[in-house]
């Protein structure tokens, strides 16, 4: 798959999430709208209820306190004509409400004064008896009704109320409430309690933890006793401090599902293009492995090409020593490519898991000098040399010898390769916790922190430059990694570009049957 492909992929996706996202918010957002809006509407539900049922209740007393003041002395005279009451009192409640808007004109007018039921009704100077008892009845209804707030609303009554209605419509969050009476400009009820001292001794004031300012501003709320021609005396408000929470709460499982399955897109997205990215990799690696593989076989092939040529000239082939001489090097350049053919296998068993450790006790101070005699020959060539420090006391592991063997050959090989023209090339061990540590440092052109990343993945090479300067199939340390792996232990490597590399290998003592990471 081309770069070009790959981004146009990412970006078409990115575009998708991040459609998807905003969609998601804005359908988010407009749950809470209307789950705000639900609730003022279900909250003004429960006032409007409250408003009734306190309206109800009052009308219920004052038709008891009228009936039994149309039946004290003033208006006996009224009982005695029987039907007669009746039939006025139903014509009376039918007529225009004029008498009562002028008694309650002279009521108003006068309120602040201390006259007497009787002195108000004087005032009125009805003609019969019958007009003053009505009139009684009006002044006392409207004197019932001018009541102070705090006189017609007992607090532990509407707390009750309140949290019935509420219930009611589905709202179960902390509330606070308050009375605001118009005519004192203050809240005289606040959570089921007086806050103003009235003069009784049922009443007193208390202090009450409430922010009545919150109260006064809130959107929550309905005027009192606001029937009829009298003025409403004030009004009941009510706050939700923990309004906010309540609504995301009750979102919370879509939100949360949201950005579960958002995240779960996102993730097999990213994953998805690592994927993608890792693929494309590994198929540049494995081009790269087949030229490299080409070029190394090329070479062989080509020797024993010309050696078998040389063999058949007439000049050549009458002489023993020449045939011996060219028999040799088709037998090392065979040698060289089954070598090469073998590690290929090898990495082929390894990545399906399909190898046998064969485990013994196995001496590495033994398996390093015998692969340093092995690779001295090929550093020499260039100048260079291997030193050894093996100071370690216990060097015997449990391992598979083979193997260990094919370990440090290729961290010798790959430190001649990566090494200027004469290699300077260090073996150490020592003793750690658990097992032995193997050192095999160099004095090479060393590796950038991005190469350090990569460098025991298979097929990976080094980048040089251009030249086929450095042979080799990129399988070397990805074997090492893997053998290393297979006897439990770890390989690490430190490098900087111009000073070379110290690759670490630990081995632990008992091998593959140690609990060691």
């Amino acid at each position: 798959m081309h770069k070009r492909t790959i981004w146009a992929i990412i970006i078409l996706m990115s575009f998708g999430l991040l459609g998807t996202a905003v969609i998601q918010v804005y359908w988010f957002r407009l749950g809470i709208t209307l789950q705000e809006q639900r609730f003022d509407t279900d909250v003004f539900d429960a006032l409007n209820s409250i408003q009734q049922r306190l309206i109800l209740e009052e009308e219920e007393n004052l038709n008891a306190f009228d009936m039994i003041s149309t039946l004290n002395a003033p208006g006996a005279a009224l009982r005695r004509q029987g039907g007669w009451v009746k039939k006025e009192l139903t014509e009376f409640l039918s007529e225009s409400q004029q008498v009562r808007e002028n008694a309650l004109a002279h009521l108003q007018s006068l309120n602040d004064t201390l006259l007497t039921e009787e002195e108000y009704v004087n005032l009125i100077e009805p003609q019969d008896e019958w007009h003053k008892t009505r009139m009684r009845i009006e002044v006392m209804d409207s004197r019932a009704r001018m009541r102070d707030l705090e006189s017609r609303i007992q607090p532990a009554a509407l707390k009750e109320l309140i949290a019935e209605e509420l219930a009611n419509q589905g709202i179960n969050i902390e509330s606070h409430f308050g009375v605001y009476s118009n005519k004192g400009g203050s809240f005289v009820i606040l959570n089921g309690m007086y806050v103003v001292e009235v003069g009784d001794a049922n009443f007193s004031t208390v202090e009450v933890d409430c922010d009545q300012e919150t109260l006064i501003n809130s959107e929550y709320k309905i005027a009192l006793y606001n029937q009829g021609p009298t003025p409403s005396p004030g009004t009941l408000r009510l706050h939700f401090p923990n309004k906010g929470t309540w609504l995301w709460s009750s979102l919370l499982p879509t939100l949360f599902g949201t950005i579960l399955f958002t995240a779960l897109i996102l993730f097999c997205f990213a994953y998805t293009i690592w994927i993608i990215l890792r693929q494309k990799k590994v198929s540049e690696m494995k081009t790269d492995f087949i030229n490299n593989m080409t070029h190394e076989f090329k070479t062989p092939i080509a020797t024993i090409s010309l050696a078998t040529d040389s063999i058949l000239s007439p000049k050549v082939i009458s002489s023993h020593d020449k045939i011996r001489r060219f028999a040799d090097i088709i037998k090392q350049e065979n040698k060289r490519m089954l070598g090469q053919v073998e590690k290929v296998l090898q990495m082929a068993l390894i990545d399906k898991s399909d190898f046998d450790l064969t485990l013994a006790n196995v001496d590495l101070h033994s398996v390093i000098s015998k692969a340093i005699e092995n690779a001295n020959l090929q550093v020499q060539k260039r100048g260079g040399s291997i030193s050894s420090d093996l100071k370690a006391s216990k060097s015997v592991v449990q391992g598979d010898q083979t193997h260990l063997s094919n370990v440090i050959h290729n961290l010798l090989d790959n430190a001649n390769k990566y090494s200027p023209d004469a290699p300077d090339i260090s073996v150490r061990t020592r003793n750690v916790s658990g097992g032995i540590e193997v050192i095999v440092e160099d004095h090479g052109i060393g590796m950038t922190s991005d190469s350090r990343k990569q460098i025991f993945d298979k097929f990976y090479r080094v980048h040089t430059g251009n030249l086929h300067d450095i042979k080799g199939f990129g399988l070397g340390l990805s074997y090492v990694k893997a053998i290393t792996d297979a006897h439990r232990g770890k390989i690490d490597v430190s490098s900087k570009p111009g000073e070379g590399s110290s690759f670490i290998l630990y081995l632990p003592s008992n091998g593959p049957n140690s609990n060691a990471a």
